[in-house]
C-alpha cells in the first residue's frame, strides 16, 4: 500500500499533532492558532471548524486566504531539509507551518516566531 502524501491526509489528523506538539513543551491551543492564523490568515474559529471537517491539509494550505508574504522569511531546517530551499509550492507551505510550530514548542518569544 502507497503511503498516503501529506497533501491527502485530513487536515482533523495532521493539525492535532502540531497542537500535540506543542502543548508537550508548555505551549497552547490557542498559540498554535495564533502562528496558523499569521500564516494562513484563516480565524481561530475557521480552524475550530477544520477540525470537525474533511478538508484535506493540501486543500487548507493552498486555500489559504491570506498567506502571509512575510512567510520568506522563514529559515532554517525543519525535519533534516531547509526550509527556504524547498521549490515545491505546497510542500514550502506545509514546512514553514511545521518550522513555525517547532520553534513556537522550542520557547521561542511569539514576537520573533511570528516575524
Amino acid at each position: 500500500m502507497p503511503r498516503q502524501s501529506i497533501f491527502d491526509m485530513p487536515f482533523s489528523r495532521v493539525y492535532p499533532l502540531l497542537i500535540q506538539k506543542a502543548e508537550k513543551k508548555g505551549r497552547t491551543r490557542f498559540e498554535v492558532h495564533e502562528v496558523t492564523a499569521w500564516l494562513t490568515g484563516y480565524t481561530p474559529e475557521q480552524l475550530e471548524e477544520f477540525l470537525l471537517s474533511d478538508i484535506t491539509y493540501g486543500s487548507f494550505l493552498s486555500e489559504a486566504p491570506d498567506y502571509n508574504p512575510r512567510a520568506d522569511l522563514i529559515r532554517g531546517k525543519i525535519c533534516g531539509v531547509q526550509v527556504e530551499t524547498i521549490e515545491e509550492p505546497l510542500m514550502k507551505k506545509v514546512r514553514q507551518l511545521d518550522k513555525l510550530i517547532d520553534e513556537l514548542a522550542k520557547g521561542k518569544a511569539m514576537e520573533k516566531v511570528l516575524r
